[in-house]
C-alpha cells in the first residue's frame, strides 16, 4: 500500500466531502462506503492480497453510519439476505 494512502487513513479524522454526494442527507453516502468495503475486502482476499486498503471505507462509514443500521446490515450479511450487491 502506498505511503500518501497510508497517511491519509493515519490523519483520518471524519469522512472528507464526496462530490457524488453534495447533499446535506448523507444516507446513501453512508450505505455506499459500507458496500464499498465489502466490496473491496472480497475482490482483495480473492486475490490473497492486503485487504488494508480496504481500511478507508470502513472508517468513512463508520463515521457517517448510525450503529443500529450497520448491525442490521451485518445480520442480513450473515443470514444472506442483505439488499445490497456486494
Amino acid at each position: 500500500m502506498s505511503d500518501t494512502v497510508q497517511e491519509k487513513i493515519k490523519n483520518y479524522r471524519t469522512a472528507p466531502f464526496d462530490a457524488r454526494f453534495p447533499n446535506t442527507n448523507q444516507t446513501r453516502n453512508c450505505f455506499q462506503n459500507y458496500l464499498d468495503f465489502h466490496r473491496c475486502n472480497k475482490v482483495l482476499s480473492a486475490k490473497d492480497q492486503d485487504t488494508a486498503a480496504c481500511e478507508w471505507y470502513r472508517r468513512v462509514y463508520k463515521s457517517l453510519c448510525p450503529i443500529g443500521w450497520v448491525q442490521k446490515w451485518d445480520d442480513q450479511l450473515e443470514a444472506g439476505n442483505f439488499p445490497g450487491k456486494i
